[in-house]
């Protein structure tokens, strides 16, 4: 896959470069959105990564051109704006995805490759849903029932990975490296703590209780 990185921060460019061709993808780095525009002029391109907030052209100024020009190339944002209404602003100007950071590369990678599998099949998937909890990936707003839930950015990872992975027990190990990046036990209570703020905020007022710790292997999401 064919990536261009459009970033002012050199350093975050690099190590993004980097880790993507690490991933067996093709990169080229752009530092704001006017060279990102010329760049994105020259085609070939399968995704675009497009930082927020850049000197001369900022990354909505440089979407919402494209999507004027008629380029329809999958756009990912990256940004410190983690607010809802920072995100829908950014949806609005044409990104297909919305990434605040800091963000795990793990993650950053499978939305890249998201974005390139839906413009591949023209299938969109923005919301999952495990019986009465519903997540939406593009404006980040998870519900249950119908009732508003506010997590934190690390919740929402952590939420998002079981429910991709619902009805299967998931080892702490699993859970450090996919939303943690951890690929060692540190001896850290982290995941307990987070798995209890999470299952307080799921839980609570239900009789039915989803997030589940399975003995002996970890936890697991049940419908």
């Amino acid at each position: 896959m064919r990536i261009l990185i459009v970033e002012d921060d050199q350093e975050a460019a690099d190590a993004m470069s980097r880790g993507l061709a690490e991933a067996g993808h093709d990169c080229e780095a752009a530092p704001d959105g006017a060279y990102g525009l010329d760049a994105a002029h020259k085609g070939g391109f399968d995704v675009y990564v497009v930082d927020r907030m850049m000197p001369r052209l900022d990354g909505v100024g440089m979407v919402e051109t494209l999507r004027r020009e008629g380029d329809q190339t999958p756009v990912l944002f990256l940004s410190a704006l983690g607010e809802v209404e920072d995100r829908v602003a950014g949806l609005k100007a044409g990104a297909d995805d919305y990434l605040v950071k800091p963000y795990a590369f793990s993650e950053l990678i499978a939305r890249i490759e998201a974005l390139a599998r839906r413009r591949e099949t023209g299938s969109v998937q923005t919301v999952l849903k495990v019986g009465d909890l519903e997540m939406n990936l593009i404006s980040r707003q998870v519900s249950r029932a119908g009732r508003d839930i506010d997590l934190q950015p690390r919740e929402f990872q952590l939420l998002e990975f079981l429910m991709r992975n619902a009805g299967k027990s998931v080892t702490r190990t699993m859970l450090l490296e996919k939303v943690w990046e951890y690929h060692f036990d540190p001896q850290t209570n982290v995941i307990d703590v987070h798995i209890s703020r999470l299952r307080s905020k799921l839980d609570k007022g239900f009789d039915r209780q989803m997030l589940q710790t399975v003995r002996g292997a970890g936890y697991r999401l049940e419908a």
